[in-house]
């Protein structure tokens, strides 16, 4: 045990010399890195935030029932009565409107008083407008809204939820840019490190092989390259996480005016302290294992 600790902290030790030994390039590798960490971070901020609002949010609060030609106003009436029994709780108000009113309604639209008076009657049915709660979530008013269609007394529903599907649709491309992300990010890490370790490498080449001769095992002469790898993904993660908080305070504010448009309240955050952890190991994982591939590659004799 003690010469395990003893070998591990003589490989951090020689880590910790090699960055210093050259801080600029040690910098701006690790500012690299980070940079490019943080866009897949920020990335699953705005996922994780904005895939709720998608079941919570009142896509539309209104439902327009249409009734058939054949069903009559008191029939109307009583099919709005069964509606407000039924969906008691989602339901805020209804209100019935004759054909005589949606047509005397339209009428008095320019646009459309042309046009009506070319027809020998009136062509408009019935029909029931839904106000709901806002308490309705866009699933529930989604579910409402079928099943009162499956009524044999109605003709028509309408119920606009399109720009919920396209916010789905939107969310769902960002989680496979994620994904795309994720392997960029491992790519740009791996290569980063795998640069920096072969030029170390290629410095301390010679004595490497005298290690090498008078009986260095491999593990003693790549752990410190590999030390040197996951101190600098370790570093890179913790500025990545600094860098994506900047950039979710800036990001806030336009996510708050379009959120108040909705009466809502979001905020962008970091991602679960839980998940940082793991993205962090993982980085300084792949940077570890770059590191020993370099230094392989890079002193085979």
């Amino acid at each position: 045990m003690k010469s395990w600790i003893r070998h591990y902290g003589y490989a951090l030790n020689t880590a910790f010399r090699r960055l210093a030994q050259m801080p600029a390039s040690s910098i701006l590798n690790i500012i690299v890195i980070a940079f490019v960490l943080s866009i897949p971070i920020v990335l699953s901020s705005i996922v994780t935030t904005l895939e709720p609002a998608t079941k919570r949010v009142s896509v539309n609060p209104v439902i327009t029932v249409f009734m058939k030609d054949s069903i009559s106003l008191e029939d109307t009436k009583a099919f709005d009565q069964k509606l407000k029994n039924q969906y008691a709780d989602s339901i805020a108000s209804t209100e019935v409107v004759s054909k005589e009113e949606a047509y005397s309604s339209l009428r008095q639209e320019p646009e459309w008083a042309d046009s009506l008076k070319t027809l020998d009657q009136n062509p408009l049915p019935h029909s029931i407008i839904v106000t709901l709660k806002d308490s309705v979530s866009s699933e529930q008013a989604k579910s409402i809204a079928e099943d009162v269609n499956r009524e044999d007394a109605v003709d028509l529903l309408q119920f606009d939820s399109d720009w919920i599907k396209k916010l789905q649709s939107l969310l769902n491309f960002l989680r496979a840019l994620l994904g795309i992300l994720a392997l960029g990010v491992i790519i740009v890490v791996v290569s980063t490190v795998f640069n920096t370790i072969r030029m170390q490498a290629l410095v301390q080449r010679d004595e490497i092989a005298v290690a090498r001769l008078v009986g260095a095992t491999e593990s003693f002469v790549r752990r410190p390259f590999r030390m040197f790898g996951a101190i600098t993904g370790f570093f890179a993660s913790l500025l990545a996480i600094v860098f994506a908080k900047i950039a979710l305070v800036s990001l806030n504010g336009a996510l708050g005016e379009f959120a108040s448009t909705y009466g809502l309240a979001y905020s962008l955050e970091l991602p679960s302290v839980f998940y940082l952890v793991i993205s962090i190991l993982v980085v300084m994982f792949v940077a570890s294992l770059s590191a020993d591939w370099s230094v392989t590659r890079t002193t085979k004799f």
